[in-house]
């Protein structure tokens, strides 16, 4: 691609950058997030679904979601199946309400078609207004809890115990320490704002990994090779039950609900977070493109349902490409290259142990935490709503009746109170709908 063309379609110039700058920026936002290869596999299969090909998949929706946001919006912003989401897929949809992943594809894709109907329409800023601040921030730092006790389970930190329900693990098993001692240093490398610290924990854990026998050869098996072609997807492609969330939509609706709340505040977040570091938002602190931003993204499930994975979401990550000058869709674009060229070392990934993924669970889920500075900690009812919806996330296994005892007790509290119009109709409507669901176990 000539300069020419590169300038025409990205502009480079007015936004005061240079190709070798949006170079770095791309690559930097790719080694900051590419551990999603190797994190959403290992959690999409937990759900039932065929392991093989789950790599490839999860490249593919990120590069083509990625790069429908360079194209449409010429940001720099990249895209992939979103942590929180990947999680609400398989413990809430598949483990919880026991729906086939083929079913959960389809809830998938119905989820994109109105999240994308409401983007075109304009709809979607409607309802972001009517939805309670403390309630958005308990749903964001309920998933952040929710990943990270994913993590530490996976990883043997916390067991089940049928007195106390969680204890503390065995840490003497090798597996369960190096775990302990990652998080340290994923925590360590993130304090230390190291480019990629993500990924150089897991690089680090498996490698160490290699070297810590266990009954059958060592914690990190011996790759086949590596390098390699991608695997097929034919396991997956086209694989989601299209009709299911239709034909099942008294028990379904909650779920395509929750898949596009999370969706939603998940995505204006971060879009409007990486757009000021990039100094594109307006002096009112609007995103220009925000539109075809969000229809981007909720075109980007489609896909991702498609090729068969969990909601596609901008990643706030990267913001670490920005912070390296990125400025336009250039530095999408080659992050899109990136993860195509990462399947040639899906040998090397698929070796990489369940521990080596803890720290980043753990880390993204600490991220997911830093809201809840924004809470209004003087007003007890604000308190009281995110901390509701932030407990009962971990502690039900489901972001989906986070986010229903979330909607229930903000109302219940605001008619306790008198406060009748500080609610919107729609949270009262919701509200009410979440509560008879309880009441006539509509699940």
């Amino acid at each position: 691609m000539s300069n020419n063309v590169i300038e025409r379609l990205f502009k480079l110039q007015e936004h005061g950058t240079t190709v070798r700058t949006e170079i770095i920026a791309g690559l930097t936002t790719f080694a900051a997030m590419s551990y999603i290869l190797v994190v959403n596999p290992g959690i999409l299969g937990l759900s039932g679904m065929p392991v093989e090909g789950l790599i490839t998949v999860t490249a593919i929706a990120a590069c083509i979601g990625t790069l429908m946001m360079a194209l449409m919006t010429n940001y720099p912003i990249a895209l992939a199946p979103g942590m929180g989401l990947n999680a609400f897929f398989a413990f809430t949809i598949c483990l919880g309400r026991e729906i086939p992943w083929e079913a959960a594809l389809g809830i998938v894709f119905w989820n994109g078609i109105l999240f994308l109907i409401l983007s075109l329409t304009g709809v979607r800023t409607k309802i972001a207004e009517s939805i309670p601040p403390s309630l958005k921030i308990g749903v964001q730092c309920g998933i952040g809890l929710f990943i990270a006790f994913i993590g530490l389970k996976n990883a043997g930190l916390i067991v089940d115990n049928p007195a106390t329900f969680v204890q503390l693990g065995d840490l003497s098993e090798p597996a369960v320490m190096l775990a302990l001692a990652g998080i340290i240093f994923t925590i360590v490398l993130m304090v230390k704002r190291v480019t990629g610290a993500i990924l150089i924990s897991i690089v680090t854990l498996t490698l160490i990994g290699a070297f810590v026998p266990t009954e059958n050869g060592t914690l990190t098996a011996t790759p086949s090779a590596v390098v390699g072609m991608p695997e097929s997807i034919s396991n997956t492609f086209m694989a989601m039950d299209f009709w299911y969330p239709i034909d099942h939509l008294a028990e379904t609706w909650d779920l395509i609900f929750a898949l596009m709340f999370v969706n939603m505040f998940d995505t204006i977040g971060t879009l409007i977070g990486v757009s000021r570091k990039a100094n594109l938002l307006t002096p009112e602190g609007k995103l220009p493109k925000i539109g075809a931003a969000m229809t981007a993204d909720a075109s980007a499930s489609i896909a991702g349902a498609m090729v068969g994975t969990s909601p596609v979401t901008s990643y706030v990550e990267s913001a670490t490409g920005v912070s390296s000058g990125g400025r336009t869709g250039l530095t999408a674009v080659v992050v899109s290259v990136c993860f195509l060229l990462s399947l040639f070392l899906t040998p090397l990934m698929k070796v990489i142990p369940l521990m080596a993924t803890t720290p980043a669970l753990l880390m993204v889920g600490i991220l997911m935490m830093e809201s809840i500075r924004q809470v209004d900690f003087d007003d007890l009812g604000a308190l009281a709503t995110a901390s509701v919806a932030l407990i009962a996330m971990p502690l039900t296994f489901s972001i989906s009746e986070g986010i229903a005892l979330g909607f229930i007790t903000y109302v219940g509290i605001k008619v306790g109170t008198g406060k009748f119009k500080d609610v919107t109709p729609l949270t009262y409507a919701l509200a009410v709908v979440f509560l008879l669901r309880y009441l006539l176990d509509l699940k």
